[in-house]
């Protein structure tokens, strides 16, 4: 509680240039930010200089006068101010060593893993930032990592400022008992000049180590900018998590594809797209793209089952997994809109933006908001008023609201009624690419305005979305439409309104509920009136996002080399990612639809059979295509097929098999071919025939 005020009263302060323990900032934030200035002053021919610094036990040597002097300058409340020094008040630190102990008093250093010490470590370090943004300088810090950018046409007045400036860096150091560690401070030329007179910097009196690449917030950067050597880092550590893997999921036994697929994309793919944002661009030079592909190729072979030799195309294909740099562009794209950008081909529109964390109203003032669930069945609702657990509920009026989405359109309905009788009904109509929930939101919004205008003090709200009402509660959203709902529930609790929530299932019967489903299917069909809400929703982005993936993955799936007979049986990438995150298939069908597998044609090519042919001419190669669609051996079986099915087994209509309702029978055909074809082959993998 203290923390929270303390913030509310502080954080408008504080630079905007510190991103670490800030609300509605990250690691991805700062990196982004540090990134496109180095760019701008690359473009503009300028000469970079970035140097990283490096704080000796930083939150340990946080003095603890300073931090009360800045509450004191910045106007903090006498009361909080007080909590504050009883807080940090006769702390000791004790040492108790082979059954000795020795206690000493402390003035310095953030109790460890207090919720107190980021804000206080923030004060701290905020008098450092705000004295060199006022010189000109580019300064940005997460927490205690610092980093400083000087920028200049001649790396001899680059030189100059930047001794300049560590001088006095390192002296406020000493000031505020902090130790600035020269040996540990890197600095970085960054620039497109051919030839830059060497830079010597100095910091206490020693050299700063000049580098070629450093490591800030988890991102290598590179004095080319290239972020190669970024990716190879996260490569290594991805091809770590294979290797641990590869000795547990084998092809016909160990993990599950499922868990190495949950596997992959919580564990390996958050490595690779840490802030992909910053460094999206190198995804085009052609080495990095060798390296995510070897990186991905291996996990998409246990996932799909395929052999070792099978491509990365038909890999991807079977394994329903999105080509990495793919993935990337996808995480880069949508942290775009998120900051604000235009979105393409949606004129002009914007990502639903939060509420900035400055906007939010003093703890003191912001209203709680509970709600109880509802339970009643029909009779129990049809009855004069609901009644609370305390008796209570006479006079309340009731209002349902309800979100709908039908035929790609978007509406809601709000149903007030008195003692089981509606009163008032309203349809909202929200733009077609909202959500739901937006919806069901936006319901709850304006039937709280109108509540404002009318003469009944006591109101209940009932809504069949448990998500908008937990939303409601949760006091650190900043969702937009919820932050304006909290907003109308104050100006009606100010005018002495009593507003409470319920939950109730939909569906039930309920016959407020129904009606007012009703009226959000309608007003979503046939309302003419301006969109009440026209905020673009994440998933709709990622909706967005997703599908020009797909088209591009799938112009490079069809113009590829490799995966022919996989395109046979799976042409088109939409239907064929749907289908396979539905329903995988077997290590069996693998081989069938890889072409990979013990088939005479693939044996040979390896040198493990003297004959590429197939036992049934003695001059047709024995490939997956040939046991599937024409070996005389296997005849009677796909006329049998052809009659279950209505359809010729021909290499036009394979996407159809594969497809759902034919697919069980088609794969039961292939099983019966694979028990014949791979013991004869000298396979020891067993086909169970069903």
């Amino acid at each position: 509680m203290m923390v929270r005020r303390i913030k509310w009263h502080v954080l408008p302060t504080i630079n905007p240039g510190q991103f670490g323990f800030m609300p509605q900032r990250s690691t991805e934030d700062a990196l982004f930010a540090l990134i496109e200035h180095i760019r701008a002053e690359v473009r503009a021919k300028r000469v970079v200089l970035m140097v990283s610094l490096d704080i000796e036990g930083a939150f340990d040597s946080a003095w603890w006068p300073a931090i009360k002097h800045q509450l004191a300058a910045r106007k903090c409340p006498r009361n909080l101010y007080s909590t504050v020094c009883s807080y940090l008040n006769d702390r000791e630190v004790i040492i108790r060593y082979a059954g000795a102990e020795c206690v000493r008093p402390t003035t310095k250093g953030c109790v460890q893993g207090s919720i107190g010490g980021p804000i206080f470590w923030n004060l701290l370090i905020d008098p450092l930032l705000g004295a060199l943004e006022e010189e000109g300088l580019r300064v940005q810090a997460f927490a205690d990592d610092v980093v400083l950018v000087f920028s200049g046409s001649s790396p001899e007045t680059i030189a100059r400022t930047a001794n300049s400036v560590l001088r006095r860096v390192y002296d406020w150091g000493l000031d505020n008992k902090l130790r600035f560690a020269p040996h540990k401070t890197n600095a970085m030329v960054i620039t497109k000049k051919l030839k830059v007179t060497p830079i010597q910097i100095t910091m206490g009196g020693e050299s700063i180590k000049m580098v070629t690449e450093t490591k800030i917030l988890g991102l290598i950067i590179d004095h080319r900018l290239s972020f190669k050597p970024h990716v190879a880092d996260v490569c290594r550590k991805a091809t770590a998590i294979y290797g641990q893997l590869s000795r547990a999921a084998k092809t016909t036994w160990g993990l599950n594809p499922e868990v190495v697929r949950t596997i992959y994309i919580a564990a390996v793919e958050p490595i690779v797209l840490y802030a992909s944002s910053v460094w999206v661009p190198a995804v085009d030079q052609v080495g990095v793209r060798k390296l995510l592909d070897a990186v991905q190729r291996g996990f998409a072979r246990k996932i799909s089952r395929t052999y070792k030799t099978a491509s990365l195309s038909a890999a991807l294909i079977l394994s329903g997994i999105l080509p990495l740099d793919l993935r990337i562009r996808e995480a880069a794209e949508l942290y775009r809109y998120k900051r604000g950008e235009d979105i393409d081909g949606m004129a002009d529109r914007k990502a639903e933006q939060r509420v900035s964390f400055l906007d939010a109203p003093h703890p003191a003032l912001a209203p709680e908001v509970e709600f109880c669930c509802l339970e009643e069945t029909q009779a129990e609702t049809d009855a004069v008023e609901v009644q609370d657990d305390s008796g209570e509920g006479e006079g309340y009026l009731q209002v349902y609201t309800d979100g709908s989405k039908i035929q790609g359109r978007v509406g809601a309905g709000i149903s007030y009624r008195r003692r089981g009788m509606e009163v008032r009904a309203r349809k909202l109509k929200l733009e077609d690419y909202c959500s739901v929930f937006q919806a069901e939101m936006c319901a709850i919004s304006k039937a709280i305005e109108d509540i404002l205008k009318m003469p009944d003090m006591r109101v209940e709200i009932l809504s069949d979305s448990r998500s908008s009402l937990e939303l409601l509660r949760d006091r650190s959203s900043f969702n937009p439409i919820a932050f304006e709902i909290k907003n109308l529930i104050r100006r009606a609790r100010n005018m002495g309104k009593t507003i409470r929530f319920r939950w109730v299932r939909a569906h039930v019967g309920i016959e407020g509920n129904e009606r007012a489903d009703h009226l959000a299917k309608d007003a979503a069909l046939h309302s003419k009136l301006r969109a009440a809400y026209d905020g673009v929703p994440i998933s709709t982005l990622r909706r967005k996002i997703r599908t020009r993936t797909l088209g591009v993955w799938q112009e490079r799936y069809t113009a590829g080399e490799t995966a022919s007979v996989t395109k046979a049986f799976l042409p088109d990438v939409v239907a064929s990612y749907k289908l396979v995150r539905e329903e995988p298939f077997s290590a069996l069908m693998a081989q069938i639809i890889s072409g990979h597998g013990g088939f005479s044609a693939y044996l040979h090519r390896f040198g493990l059979k003297d004959s590429p042919v197939c036992i049934c001419d003695g001059r047709t190669d024995e490939s997956a295509l040939h046991l599937v669609l024409d070996c005389p051996r296997f005849g009677r079986w796909r006329c049998d097929l052809e009659i279950e099915c209505g359809m010729a087994v021909v290499e036009t209509n394979l996407p159809t098999f594969v497809a759902k309702p034919l697919r069980r029978h088609f794969e039961k055909y292939c099983h019966r071919i694979l028990a014949d074809v791979l013991p004869r082959n000298g396979s020891n993998i067993k086909v169970k025939l069903k």
